[in-house]
């Protein structure tokens, strides 16, 4: 196994992923009238949302705007009558942004596509600009801007053939400029509509556009949106609106997305629609996740479905959990349910066709949506307030969109549709509920336990499957007695997987990602209503027909024995069992090549239901990794055209915890039954920490805990729906080859290469030879959460913490030294792979910056009063006050008396105050007492979760610091609730430096796969700093699948971050800070060239003052007190 060399490319975000957060609005006339003040008045609500667009680095570049209306025909029929060209009255109107070099050759090529689909291009027009208003960076990019006048030969409308037109033109330019293209791109092809945009300043939008400034350009609609790009540099085509749409927010669940749209293509068959064929990709490559759910859109309307059908299947309301949604209404969004997945995340959508315009929120509500009625019925709706001047008695109705509501204007009527007109129109189009009558079935409950092995047997498949006594004492028995996931404390001070000595599963090597300042996380507590783990199974039907397939509704995705049983047992579906079970004289790769053959012979012959199943596992014969195998039929199907014909299920021994589970879902699986787990949880007695007699009970608690644990993973990705997890893929890998990613787990970030499928097969052997040696073995303790002689390396072992201690108390740098020596020889980490290049010429230390400048660039941890004993908090502050540099409160609060200083002139005052999502003791007296605010976006041992505080510890000090009651546990909430947007942090930047002019802010972010984009977006909403935290950081309290499983190395995330701002030439901008366990001079040296300016350190100014790493925090048994 080999960590191997990277070019620092490789540190960037590999993802085909452009996001961004923005303003949307609107502004139409109720009864279709146009005129040239609807398009006036469409830039006037451009320019009011400047402040929520973002600026690139040369502060004049936008991050794109643009504006959709009615195409303009009597300024058109003007314009063609000067170049002596006669339009006809029905045509089509092609926007596109070619070469500046290649004009000609485009346009005979465009004609030619043309010719094919029945048009005729008659005329093209470049489009009058202004290209002196641009930034140095849109200039440069600036793209030629045509528009082309097509005239349908056949004599049809045909919206059909303009599409496949279209994907004619994209496709040549695929073949000529590469995948990912954006040389040419086609902004909109409509006989109705026409789109003006790109990376144009609102105030200069129609100084720019010259079209826009004359009277006879006129509309009845203007749908604009102003951009605030957080990829890395914008680009003319990802300006908005698309075709149909514009999106302010995220899609959290892209990939998944890609993926079902990508596997529904193979089934689409329709007599009125030819090449058929050719529309594969439905979702562009290479474009924002707000371009694709355009796309989805506009193919859905080409299957016959209308405007208001399309959006709601795409973006539904929440009606699992609704009891008081009308029943036809919860039957028609359950029968879209297994037509389409949500796209899940934040949105406030504003769309239109030419003919109606609207608008919808996304089920959380996480973005605003606010709309107005004026007495010359001008309709006017945006993402805030103040878009438009109107005076009060001007306005005669007026509202705010709620979670998962639409709001539609039929200008053709001359009516606004409320929501509940929409749905109900909606629900009653069909009998949903008799299809669900006659189609829907679910699997019934029982009581049944799972089958007891034999003693050996178990013996031997725990052992294969390498159980450990860590997981039954730390994982299975908390979940089996309270029904809640494990808690533990102080991080993690593993070696990654890749580094271990243990052989640890293929989950190890997976890294949760989770949302952070562009798109909440999801308060799962507390927005209980809007999730759903609710699953389904069986095949889905041609987009273009009727559905027609039988489906089985799951209640819960992790079945127990009787559901099992019950799914064997039914005849509705057709369900196939798989065997992972293979010979020992053959390959791994060969028995993944033959799992894959038979999957696809399986559901050509009819299967509807796939069972991944491991119980055949014996002496002669190892079992493929159930997320291997999972992930590898998964893709397999999609690339066969097959996936969306059957639904995967996972009857497997391998998982056990939270973390397995989650990815199991991610790479594809509709349901899991952990045979193995479930055994042994029913047969928990007191000696492995059991606590409850009842077999059954135990079972169902375990399936409550991990079914919580699965809906908090999703939660931190800002995911609502099991449904919408399933595929979404959201991990990185990391210590992975990437040809082993590509074939197995395609989609996928790794950026630190190492292990290979053979690696994997080796532990294979391994294990099982050790299971099945015939001698009985007692199970292994491999110390993992905590150490153990015998068990896996930490950084914080007994030796080197009493070395630390032994050194900062006789304060001895030879001691010290024998310290950093003991870490810095170690392979736990990123880090200990990297050598300085030697041969470098010194300098002399004169010209180094001095001691005292340089402590100045240390501060401590984020670490609360309340998590940490009062005495410590204190000691910490007056030490680092005392050398210059800096203590942080973290998220606790305060308490006041310690603004003052000390009578021998110590102080106790953390000169870095926390701002945190709860805020907790975050008073004005608290803020003016601060040299720097930082805003806690993420915590590097719970990325995307809250901090908690058990009620044990919260005493009457920290509830009045905290300004809460004592023994009440205290969570806060994972997203800040006034953060929803990266607008909505530069806005509370704004606001803390208001509150405390001379304090600098800065941002805490964790360590994952685009935190540099992330960090860029950050950047431009004018923070000071920005603090990358490593996921390998201590805490008072967090779920252990949190702790070892959630956030990257920081060496990673500060890499990406250093090169992303430098790209985007917005590094100096801000002061980059980096922590997560350093310990050695080292460690910040390291951590220095890859870009950090200042460094923390929790945890060892803590073993400093005396901690011995017991991880007793969450319990509130610290034996040192």
């Amino acid at each position: 196994m080999d960590v191997k060399n990277f070019n620092a490319r490789n540190l960037d975000d590999p993802r085909d992923v452009q996001r961004d957060a923005c303003g949307v609005g609107f502004v139409a006339h109720l009864k279709g009238q146009a005129s040239h003040q609807i398009v006036t008045d469409g830039l006037e609500i451009l320019k009011r949302l400047d402040h929520r667009g973002g600026r690139a680095s040369d502060g004049i570049t936008s991050d794109g705007a643009g504006i959709q209306m009615q195409i303009p025909r009597a300024f058109l029929e003007r314009e063609a009558q000067k170049a002596q060209i006669s339009l006809p009255k029905d045509y089509a109107l092609g926007m596109i942004f070619l070469p500046k070099d290649a004009k000609d050759s485009w346009l005979k090529r465009i004609e030619g596509f043309a010719g094919k689909r029945g048009y005729s291009l008659l005329w093209n027009r470049d489009v009058a600009v202004d290209s002196q208003v641009l930034g140095p960076i849109a200039a440069k990019s600036e793209p030629l801007i045509v528009q082309i006048f097509l005239v349908d030969k056949r004599g049809a409308k045909s919206d059909w053939r303009l599409y496949l037109l279209r994907k004619d033109i994209e496709r040549a330019a695929v073949l000529e400029y590469g995948i990912k293209q954006h040389d040419v791109y086609v902004v909109s092809l409509s006989t109705s509509t026409v789109c003006y945009k790109g990376l144009v300043k609102a105030d200069d939008f129609a100084a720019y556009f010259l079209d826009l400034k004359d009277p006879l350009f006129q509309s009845a609609v203007s749908l604009v949106h102003q951009r605030f790009s957080t990829n890395t540099l914008p680009a003319w085509p990802l300006a908005q609106p698309f075709r149909m749409l514009c999106h302010n927010g995220e899609i959290n669940t892209l990939r998944g997305n890609m993926s079902a749209m990508n596997a529904r293509t193979a089934l689409l068959a329709s007599k009125e629609h030819d090449d058929l064929d050719l529309v594969s990709p439905i979702c562009v490559p290479g474009f924002s996740d707000s371009a694709m759910l355009d796309n989805t859109l506009e193919f859905l309307l080409h299957t016959g479905r209308s405007l208001p059908e399309a959006i709601t299947m795409l973006v539904p309301e929440p009606w699992e959990q609704n009891a008081e949604m009308p029943a036809d209404l919860r039957d028609y969004y359950e029968y879209q349910s297994y037509r389409m997945e949500p796209w899940d995340g934040p949105a406030f959508i504003g769309f239109t066709d030419g003919r109606m315009i609207g608008a919808i929120l996304d089920r959380n509500g996480l973005r605003p949506g606010r709309y107005w009625v004026t007495c010359d019925e001008q309709v006017i709706m945006a993402s805030e307030a103040g878009v438009l001047d109107r005076k009060p008695e001007e306005i005669v109705l007026k509202g705010r969109l709620s979670p998962g509501r639409i709001f539609m204007v039929d200008m053709e009527a001359g009516e606004i549709i409320p929501d509940h007109d929409i749905k109900d129109r909606l629900a009653k189009e069909k009998d949903y509920g008799g299809w669900l009558k006659s189609k829907r079935s679910e699997l019934a409950e029982g009581d049944l336990l799972e089958e007891n092995h034999s003693e050996a047997e178990r013996s031997a498949f725990m052992r294969n499957f390498a159980y450990t006594q860590e997981d039954l004492r730390l994982i299975l028995a908390p979940m089996a007695n309270e029904g809640k996931e494990p808690v533990g404390s102080m991080g993690t001070d593993v070696p990654i997987a890749v580094l271990s000595t243990q052989r640890p599963l293929i989950y190890d090597y997976f890294k949760q990602l989770f949302a952070q300042v562009t798109n909440p996380p999801i308060d799962a507590i507390r927005e209980e209503l809007v999730t759903s783990l609710s699953s389904s199974l069986g095949a889905e039907n041609n987009l273009f027909d009727e559905n027609s397939a039988e489906i089985i509704r799951l209640k819960h995705p992790i079945l127990l024995k009787s559901e099992m049983v019950a799914l064997q047992k039914q005849k509705k579906l057709q369900v196939v069992t798989l065997d992972l079970c293979f010979a020992k004289n053959q390959s791994l790769e060969d028995a993944l090549s033959l799992l894959k053959e038979k999957a696809s012979q399986q559901v050509r012959a009819g299967a509807e239901v796939l069972i991944l199943s491991d119980r055949n596992l014996d002496a002669e014969h190892l079992a493929i990794p159930a997320l291997l195998a999972c992930s590898y039929v998964h893709h397999s199907l999609i690339r066969a055209g097959l996936r969306a014909k059957a639904s995967l299920v996972v009857s497997s021994a391998e998982p056990r915890e939270v973390h397995h589970f989650a990815l199991l879902f991610a790479y594809g699986a509709s349901a899991v039954h952990p045979y193995l787990a479930l055994e042994l949880v029913e047969g928990l007695d007191e000696k492995s920490g059991s606590s409850l007699i009842d077999p059954w009970k135990k079972a169902k608690n375990y399936r409550k805990a991990i079914e919580s644990g699965i809906l908090k993973i999703m939660s931190k990705m800002g995911i609502s729906t099991l449904q919408s997890y399933r595929g979404a893929q959201i991990f990185e890998a990391l210590g992975l080859t990437q040809a082993f990613v590509d074939e197995y787990f395609p989609w996928t970030a790794t950026r630190i290469e190492g292990v290979s499928l053979e690696d994997f097969e080796e532990d294979l052997l391994v294990r099982h030879s050790r299971a099945f040696s015939g001698t009985f073995e007692i199970l292994n303790d491999p110390g993992v959460y905590s150490w153990r002689r015998q068990g896996e390396r930490h950084l914080h072992e007994p030796e080197m913490i009493t070395s630390l201690q032994k050194a900062t108390r006789i304060n001895s740098r030879e001691e010290f030294k024998k310290f950093c020596a003991q870490l810095d020889h170690g392979q736990i980490n990123l880090r200990s792979l990297i050598g300085f290049k030697v041969g470098q010429k010194a300098i002399p230390l004169d010209e180094v910056e001095d001691v005292k400048s340089i402590v100045k660039r240390f501060a401590t941890g984020a670490m609360s009063f309340g998590s940490i004993s009062k005495e410590t908090h204190e000691t910490v502050a007056v030490a680092m006050n005392r050398i210059g540099a800096k203590s942080n409160s973290g998220e606790g609060g305060e308490d006041a008396v310690r603004f003052e200083r000390m009578p021998n002139g110590d102080s106790k005052r953390s000169s870095i105050k926390q701002v945190a999502s709860a805020r907790f003791g975050v008073t004005n007296h608290y803020l003016v007492n601060a040299d720097e605010l930082q805003i806690k976006m993420a915590q590097g041992a719970k990325p995307g979760e809250g901090g908690q505080l058990p009620g044990d510890k919260v005493d009457s000090e920290i509830a009045r610091v905290r300004h809460s009651t004592p023994g009440i546990t205290l969570i806060s909430p994972p997203p800040h609730h006034d953060i929803y947007s990266i607008e909505d942090l530069a806005q509370l930047i704004f606001d803390l430096k208001n509150a405390n002019h001379k304090a600098r802010v800065s941002v805490k972010l964790v360590s994952e796969v685009g935190v540099g984009t992330i960090a860029a977006g950050v950047a431009k909403a004018k923070a000071d700093a920005i603090l990358i935290s490593g996921y390998e950081g201590g805490t008072g309290a967090s779920p252990l699948s949190s702790i070892r499983h959630a956030g990257l190395p920081w060496e990673l995330g500060l890499s990406e971050t250093q090169r992303t701002l430098v790209d985007n030439e917005l590094r100096g901008r801000v002061t980059l800070q980096v922590d997560g366990q350093l310990r050695t001079p080292r460690d910040i040296a390291i951590a220095t060239l890859m870009g950090a300016e200042e460094w923390g350190i929790g945890t060892g100014a803590l073993i400093a003052l005396g901690c011995i790493m017991m991880r007793k925090c969450h319990l509130n048994t610290c034996p040192v007190g």
